[in-house]
């Protein structure tokens, strides 16, 4: 983290971005294509791999604790797509749209995907001065008709959520029993030690 200049909402704001980016650095730096595919359970958001090649994620209908558990790839887009969707209707033309978000591909892509957005991201809030950040006008997705504060405070504490939930994702599997074919029933119910 570099220190920023003393006082300012901008100063605040950056410093809490550079935290939770440290933390989802620690949780990306190693993360491999094999992790990002294993699914934790048999039910849960995931990616899948079109005809044309474009890896696609899934959609929830629902936030219910039933749609099960999501995987790193699926927590990894999901990052990318609000990312690029802030940053897009905040800065670009608006115009970005959930289906145009697609998952890299592998672990590789999805860190300089998520290091590409935290760069541009962080670049265009530092060209910003409170004044800015008090107004409204760049605010049009997720939130309308709040400061931009608002909008640079949400996208810190949705990178903090997903690094905890990468983090989180990432120690599970590491420990996580494996189960064989061998040990699947007919039925295709087995337990395992998580």
């Amino acid at each position: 983290m570099e220190p920023q200049e003393s006082g300012g909402l901008r100063s605040v704001l950056l410093t809490q971005l550079d935290t939770a980016w440290a933390l989802t650095q620690y949780h990306l730096n190693g993360l491999t294509t094999q992790e990002c595919l294993l699914r934790p359970a048999r039910k849960g958001l995931h990616v899948e791999q079109g005809t044309d090649g474009v890896w696609n994620a899934e959609w929830p209908e629902s936030e219910g604790y039933d749609i099960g558990p999501a995987s790193i790839a699926w927590l990894t887009w999901h990052m990318g797509f609000w990312w690029s969707m802030v940053h897009d209707h905040s800065f670009g033309t608006g115009s970005l749209k959930r289906e145009d978000v697609h998952w890299p591909g592998t672990a590789e892509g999805v860190q300089a995907w998520i290091t590409r957005l935290h760069d541009q991201w962080r670049s265009a809030v530092m060209g910003l001065d409170d004044s800015e950040l008090h107004a409204s006008k760049r605010t049009r997705w997720p939130l309308e008709n709040r400061p931009f504060a608002d909008i640079v405070a949400w996208v810190n504490l949705e990178l903090m959520k997903n690094a905890a939930e990468l983090g989180y994702a990432r120690f599970v599997l590491a420990v996580a029993d494996r189960v064989d074919e061998s040990d699947v029933a007919a039925d295709g119910s087995h337990e395992t030690d998580v």
